[in-house]
């Protein structure tokens, strides 16, 4: 339980169903040690804690506050930083809902007794085939399967997500209809939890002592490796960006292509975005355990708002995954999600490797 709109509502949803309710709280990082500048928000703030205990209060069931920050320090935090130095663009979302938030209730599950766990996720599940399947929620412009597609089959074995059938809108009115107008009417936020000021540069270098110093100065090159202009460094730009990049070129101009060991930022037209291809590694199968190597037909996600771009997916013999797309699509970035699909239902998922440059 957040604190939020969508967590309330399904703890409530499952306590009118019957179920014995138990809410947890994760605290997973501290505002004071990321030196922000923004006011603490989200859902570890303070007041994000009290409102999901109040909830708790109201309905009448347990609540408890579990301190994971040392764990997500470990496991999403430096991960963060880590892609960053090594060039890539991370999914910090993903890597929390795989490796810590899952985990840590599931264990806290296991202690209380209880059968499942459940989130305000928008998305939903269904057993077919003998396989646990990840789908869109109904509400297709809030669905959040995109970032689950690391979740292992005996976690979504004991997951359970009530908002994923409905719309926010509805979501929205029942929090209403509770008495909960607070709730209903708060805010969403869509920034990286702790990074609350949407400066990740500035979160990179407060984390990374003498970061600044150390990557100053590195070349801006075109496509045919010759110098045009110096960068501020490297870990500071990500695939795809036109914005800030600190120099004007005359007309638009995008980042290409990272090269950490070099601390050189390749730049070029829209154009030179496009790859037909890319390679996707740490691959977790949802609907099917593997990709064939003889391929399977998939509409391919490679960002969070993506709409996806039909694609034939191959399993290789390293493990990784080929993804060869009908047409070529703008700013494939090491290090975020590629999630395939097949109509509303995850395929399975991993991180984006490297584009495949083809003439």
């Amino acid at each position: 339980m957040s604190g939020g709109l969508d967590s309330t509502v399904t703890a409530a949803m499952l306590h009118d169903e019957g179920y014995e309710v138990v809410g947890i709280t994760m605290k997973t990082w501290d505002y004071a040690t990321s030196g922000g500048s923004s006011k603490e928000t989200g859902c570890c703030s303070l007041d994000s804690i009290n409102d999901a205990r109040q909830v708790a209060v109201d309905m009448g069931f347990h609540h408890f506050i579990i301190d994971i920050r040392e764990e997500f320090g470990e496991s999403v935090i430096d991960y963060f930083v880590d892609e960053y130095l090594a060039g890539r663009t991370p999914n910090p979302c993903v890597m929390c809902n795989t490796h810590i938030k899952w985990n840590a209730l599931l264990k806290r599950a296991d202690a209380l007794d209880c059968e499942f766990i459940a989130t305000g996720h928008y998305a939903q599940t269904r057993f077919e085939n003998d396989r646990w399947i990840i789908s869109k929620g109904k509400d297709q412009n809030k669905d959040q399967s995109y970032v689950l597609w690391g979740l292992s089959q005996e976690n979504l074995a004991r997951n359970k997500f009530p908002v994923g059938g409905f719309h926010k809108t509805e979501i929205r009115q029942m929090a209403l209809d509770m008495g909960y107008e607070v709730l209903a009417k708060k805010a969403e936020s869509y920034e990286i939890c702790f990074v609350p000021d949407n400066d990740y540069r500035g979160f990179l270098k407060r984390r990374v002592e003498g970061l600044e110093e150390r990557v100053a100065g590195g070349n801006f090159i075109d496509v045919k490796g010759e110098v045009i202009g110096q960068h501020n460094g490297y870990p500071f730009y990500t695939v795809g960006q036109r914005r800030g990049l600190g120099m004007a070129f005359g007309k638009p101009t995008y980042v290409l292509e990272i090269d950490p060991e070099t601390n050189t930022v390749m730049l070029g037209d829209e154009v030179h975005l496009a790859r037909k291809s890319m390679l996707v590694k740490g691959y977790n199968g949802v609907k099917y355990a593997e990709i064939p190597n003889e391929g399977l037909e998939t509409i391919t996600k490679i960002r969070y708002k993506d709409a996806g771009m039909n694609a034939v997916a191959f399993g290789q013999a390293d493990g990784r995954v080929k993804v060869d797309f009908t047409h070529a699509v703008n700013a494939i970035a090491p290090g975020q999600s590629a999630v395939l699909y097949e109509g509303d239902d995850v395929i399975g998922g991993g991180h984006i490797d490297v584009p495949v440059f083809e003439d």
